[in-house]
């Protein structure tokens, strides 16, 4: 998959996993589609974004004795979501006008 479609994909499949319940980094990675190559150097940065702009929240809970630090999904990020799946068909036309070219081509 393209780097740059990859990455605005990597941030919706994140906080959509994080619609489901609360979680930490490593099961984020687990979750997340493999499709995506969510790796950690690129998770954390994007959860600490994430956090800034107000749609995570992040809070500590212990955990065998350790300290682990998991990441909620606030009512902005579930509004982001829902934005992103409208805006899906958009996307969606402008991958069919791309596969016609193709089409077209061939022809």
């Amino acid at each position: 998959m393209d780097s740059q479609l990859k990455k605005g994909l990597i941030e919706y499949g994140v906080l959509a996993s994080l619609a489901a319940g609360d979680s930490y980094g490593y099961q984020l990675l687990k979750n997340c589609p493999p499709d995506l190559g969510l790796t950690q150097s690129t998770l954390y940065p994007l959860l600490k974004r994430l956090e800034l702009d107000g749609r995570v929240k992040t809070y500590a809970q212990l955990h065998n004795g350790r300290t682990r630090n998991y990441y909620h999904l606030t009512a902005l990020g579930r509004q982001s979501i829902a934005e992103f799946v409208d805006q899906w068909a958009s996307v969606q036309a402008v991958a069919d006008f791309i596969k016609r070219s193709l089409e077209n081509d061939t022809q």
